[in-house]
């Protein structure tokens, strides 16, 4: 089985990458830098080329079974700074990608959406699949409109497409500082001495998932979804920014850290509490979160402290 995983050497995508390549799929990568800022498994081909390109994207597509995509070029924080490029960056190209997939008849399209933002603020918890879509930032809009773009190209072209929407992916890998993933940011800040900036009094509360549970439910909806289908990503467990930085406190105490908390206003395109009910995944796949919260952020401190 040939798989094309565009975006896959990025954070989740080098996680996802490995299970793809271990199923014995013949993976391609596809990548903005000229070279992969990941180590790919072997056998792997990579390709760099801008996602924007509707010629590469009609190549690429014609050339496999599947598509996984995860190429997003904003974070829910510059989405609301520059809306505009919001659009242009992510919703063009992946519905071109969504056209060239409707025609060259594929087994599966799964499209990595995002279970934190396109629900907006909840009205009940934990939020299922049927939980009315209503999100308050450019990202979580533009996120959702994709989605839509791939229904509407499902019902009348037959393209197999899954959605996927993952919760807050953390683990080993995670680049700090990017606007996206507040426990690396947290632990990093701490490492190096400078303070940790929280919103609101405890912060938002949101639904923390190992990056190789995220990769697992990934290829778990790839290969047992049903096309037209969304399936979350959670562990139905919400975690305060509080709560993380608790977590991390005996972490920090043991290698001579203090943390140094910042409390400042919330912020409106900030969703306050998103927990997910993935129920609907484990009962297609029997997927579940394996990672306990704590050995996870246990291993994302010896990875960036080793990184020092």
């Amino acid at each position: 089985m040939r798989c094309c995983l565009i975006g896959g050497s990025g954070f989740i995508g080098s996680h996802l990458a490995s299970l793809l390549a271990a199923s014995g799929r013949e993976l391609t990568v596809v990548g903005r830098n000229a070279t992969p800022i990941r180590k790919l498994p072997p056998g792997t081909k990579y390709v760099c080329g801008d996602y924007g390109d509707p010629q590469l994207l009609r190549k690429l597509v014609s050339q496999t079974d599947e598509v996984v995509d995860l190429a997003y070029a904003t974070v829910p924080q510059t989405s609301f700074a520059d809306p505009i490029f919001d659009i242009q960056a992510n919703l063009l190209p992946s519905v071109s990608m969504l056209r060239s997939a409707a025609e060259a008849g594929l087994r599966r399209v799964v499209l990595v959406s995002s279970g934190g933002t396109v629900y907006g603020v909840a009205r009940s918890l934990p939020i299922n699949e049927e939980h009315p879509t209503d999100p308050i930032s450019p990202y979580g809009i533009t996120k959702l409109t994709i989605e839509k773009y791939g229904l509407m190209l499902r019902r009348l072209t037959g393209l197999p497409m899954i959605i996927v929407r993952p919760g807050n992916a953390f683990g080993p890998g995670q680049i700090p500082e990017a606007g996206q993933g507040f426990i690396a940011t947290a632990i990093a800040r701490i490492l190096s001495n400078r303070e940790v900036t929280i919103y609101g009094q405890e912060g938002a509360i949101r639904d923390y998932v190992h990056v190789t549970d995220v990769a697992r439910g990934i290829t778990s909806a790839l290969d047992h979804g049903q096309p037209g289908r969304c399936y979350n990503i959670g562990t139905g467990v919400g975690k305060s920014n509080l709560d993380v930085l608790r977590t991390i406190e005996p972490l920090a105490s043991t290698h001579g850290r203090r943390i140094e908390l910042r409390v400042a206003e919330r912020r409106g395109f900030d969703v306050p509490v998103n927990i997910l009910d993935s129920s609907r995944l484990r009962e297609v796949s029997g997927w579940i979160p394996r990672v306990p919260f704590e050995a996870g952020i246990e291993e994302t401190w010896k990875f960036l402290s080793s990184a020092q």
